[in-house]
């Protein structure tokens, strides 16, 4: 079996001596992995970047072996960012999610053309929102979505200023003031008022953070990846 594809690395991993194994998220044919022969050599370690978007073509005896992959660069995303450590660690830390959160094989474009959005936005100046939504973008497709429609204690919807960490639900002003200090502060780019500074992106990394780590990684015995603290501390 054979297919050609477009995608996004998310990981490339040592096998044996010489090879990789690559995590691939592709636009047609979900999260998906293969063997890249030879792929620890010099000229082709710079194509399996994370990050990168790729021209790949997957081959297998069976569809559920391994099979191995043969790529080209299409866009070399990650070598533009390089000199960028706050903007490569969002990269990485997106690539580190989707590797452990999108379902393996699954054939859904969605989570390939969000995870293609925010690797575009990651040059631009409001990256650090365009992450943030980005994360509860993921967590909403997968079941988990945080709700800023209305006061989750019927209060006035028009002041919601709070995130309970428990329902993912807002609450408004009045009704949170009670109970501040067990709630998260809700950043008003959220509520599309405004662009966030490094206070209020840093706020809603912990708000993201706190349900990845819960509903994706949590359940598997998994950490939040390291790459995600370097993220946070960008905005300090």
């Amino acid at each position: 079996m054979n297919w050609e594809d477009e995608g996004i690395l998310l990981s490339a991993r040592p096998f044996g001596e010489n090879d990789l194994v690559a995590q691939v998220l592709t636009r047609e044919h979900g999260r998906h992995a293969g063997l890249v022969r030879g792929g620890i050599s010099q000229k082709k370690r710079s194509t399996y970047e994370p990050g990168n978007r790729l021209h790949v073509r997957w081959g297998g005896r069976l569809p559920e072996h391994l099979g191995h992959y043969d790529a080209e660069v299409l866009d070399n995303i990650s070598g533009r960012l390089f000199d960028e450590p706050g903007r490569l660690a969002a990269l990485l830390s997106a690539t580190s999610i989707c590797e452990q959160a999108v379902p393996e094989r699954e054939s859904n474009s969605a989570f390939y053309e969000g995870l293609l959005a925010l690797l575009e936005h990651l040059e631009g100046e409001f990256w650090g929102e365009v992450y943030v939504r980005w994360e509860l973008a993921q967590l909403s497709a997968l079941g988990f979505g945080i709700d800023l429609t209305a006061c989750a204690g019927g209060g006035d919807n028009d002041q919601l200023a709070y995130i309970s960490p428990k329902s993912g639900r807002a609450v408004s002003l009045a009704a949170g003031e009670p109970y501040k200090d067990k709630l998260f502060p809700l950043p008003l780019f959220l509520l599309g008022r405004g662009n966030g500074g490094p206070d209020e992106i840093s706020q809603g990394l912990k708000i993201s953070g706190h349900f990845i780590e819960r509903h994706l990684f949590h359940p598997h015995n998994l950490a939040l990846p390291n790459v995600r603290d370097r993220l946070m501390e960008n905005f300090l």
